[in-house]
């Protein structure tokens, strides 16, 4: 047997594998954020008592047909299956037009007590305060920009599409953790908005400037969300079994097909309803979830 490998290590390697590029030029959002993944599984981790909250779903209103993209709704159930098995409650706010595809990911997952919130923004801040979310998660959720609107990655305003679960996100009294992977998402105001602007194209226009108290920058936000449940699963021995379990090729494709037929969804990319995620083969998102996996096995030295 192998000498156990250091957990600060081996979730920095986690990161590693998950921050890379996919043909956004994101590389200085990946060194700037670098340690948000260790600094997120800590805070979830060392928590005696999490409740936690998540927020997705990123509207593609020229898609075919218009709907949530496929990215984040995935990487959320995963989440939400991982936190149901371990028996942390949760629940996960979305808008209505994105609600569909966020409740077929959960059904994908086999999350069947995971709430989806998809009501005006005041009346889920109550309910997750009643409910006492301790962690509020946002993946892939697009964000206000400077001028109020949230805008996708081409710069288009889709304010009338996307509720402004920002002020869900920074409502409190929770935590607050954000995965992204273009500089518009929930979150990216974490970072500097000329390091957006510089980068990204059409990046001033489209940088998020709600901010995260840990930012998870991935070249795929879906696999910001594999490189959590692998975090969580070295850092609590007793989570291991559940968090790798949901880090399984079987259910992640369940997952994305239910998001995809039942949603429905498409790429946010391509804008087409199909099995990819951000244009990239499932192939592709697979080799990466096993080379997460495999990495994260390690931390028994087996």
């Amino acid at each position: 047997m192998a000498t156990p490998a250091d957990p600060h290590s081996l979730i920095d390697g986690i990161e590693r594998l998950i921050q890379v590029d996919v043909g956004r030029n994101i590389n200085a959002l990946f060194d700037a954020a670098k340690g948000g993944l260790w600094a997120a599984a800590c805070a979830l981790a060392g928590s005696s008592a999490v409740r936690v909250g998540l927020i997705t779903g990123f509207y593609v209103p020229l898609g075919s047909p218009p709907a949530a993209e496929t990215d984040g709704p995935v990487g959320a159930a995963l989440l939400a299956k991982g936190f149901e098995d371990v028996g942390v409650a949760c629940r996960l706010a979305s808008d209505e037009p994105c609600r569909s595809a966020c409740s077929a990911a959960l059904a994908g997952a086999g999350a069947f007590h995971v709430a989806v919130d998809a009501d005006d923004v005041d009346t889920i801040i109550d309910r997750w305060r009643h409910a006492g979310i301790t962690h509020a998660i946002s993946i892939e959720r697009c964000g206000r920009s400077a001028d109020g609107a949230p805008r996708n990655m081409r710069g288009l305003d889709i304010s009338s599409y996307t509720a402004p679960l920002d002020e869900l996100f920074a409502a409190g009294p929770w935590e607050t953790i954000a995965v992204g992977d273009g500089g518009n998402e929930i979150g990216m105001g974490y970072l500097p908005r000329q390091l957006i602007a510089q980068h990204v194209e059409h990046g001033e226009t489209i940088a998020c400037v709600t901010p995260a108290r840990h930012l998870i920058v991935a070249g795929v936000s879906n696999w910001g969300a594999y490189g959590l449940l692998a975090a969580l699963a070295i850092l609590r021995e007793d989570w291991r079994k559940q968090m790798l379990g949901c880090l399984d090729e079987t259910l992640d494709k369940a997952v994305l097909e239910a998001t995809v037929v039942r949603g429905p969804a498409v790429d946010g990319v391509s804008r087409l309803r199909a099995m990819t995620v951000d244009n990239l083969a499932l192939a592709i998102h697979h080799k990466k979830l096993r080379e997460i996996r495999a990495l994260a096995e390690t931390v028994d030295g087996v």
